[in-house]
């Protein structure tokens, strides 16, 4: 959640009109999140989203994602990673270099709060905002698909929540099934069904896997 930076630009930024709401997507709830949240001490709203609800409106698909929202209501970024880089997918490699990826997060930190910066003093005429077309063509929701993979997956925590593990796992499974290319998805289902998994073996064969493809979906920046 990066709720330390978003608290500072918070305060930097909201003089000047910007509002800042950070989720938490977790399906564990307050238990796996409340310290993050605690320790920053936001000023600004801070809330935790178990069933996933926010990413199902949004069309997220991993974490971090972060919406523009102009002061009409409209989006004008959407599923954006904002400073999330890529370099940590090497992490699990002998010599890795947390230098490097300490490097690309604060450069890329500090990119992406220069272009928030920008849009919040130039509104619609700033370069980060993108053409209706582009903001169109991201919003192209993936049929009906996704909304089952979302409905199974809301069931699968439902059903975790209530204590039945093996219908829990299949509706998860369902969900990972129907969008592979949800990060969330499966990170959560992984973490439901053994704590710890998450950042665990396979986590960490699903990124490999991914070779030369992304692990966010990228915006211009």
């Amino acid at each position: 959640m990066d709720l330390p930076v978003w608290q500072a630009l918070y305060e930097e930024l909201g003089p000047k009109g910007l509002d800042v709401i950070t989720v938490a997507m977790d399906s564990g709830g307050a238990p796996d999140v409340a310290q993050w949240i605690e320790a920053a001490k936001p000023t600004h709203p801070s809330l935790i989203d178990e069933r996933h609800v926010v990413a199902e409106l949004y069309d997220w698909v991993n974490v971090p994602s972060n919406a523009w929202i102009d002061e009409t209501g409209q989006l004008v970024r959407h599923n954006d990673p904002g400073f999330a880089g890529e370099y940590f997918r090497g992490m699990t490699d002998p010599g890795f270099d947390w230098k490097a990826m300490r490097a690309e997060y604060a450069r890329m930190r500090d990119r992406y709060l220069d272009a928030i910066r920008d849009w919040v003093a130039n509104g619609s005429r700033s370069r980060w905002v993108p053409s209706e077309d582009e903001r169109r063509r991201r919003l192209a929701g993936g049929g009906g698909d996704h909304a089952r993979a979302a409905a199974y997956f809301r069931l699968g925590t439902l059903l975790h929540h209530a204590g039945r593990t093996a219908d829990a796992q299949a509706a998860l499974a369902e969900a990972k099934r129907l969008r592979p290319e949800s990060w969330n998805f499966a990170r959560q289902a992984w973490h439901l069904e053994e704590a710890g998994k998450s950042g665990g073996s396979e986590f960490w064969a699903a990124v490999k896997a991914l070779g030369e493809r992304p692990y966010y979906p990228r915006w211009e920046l």
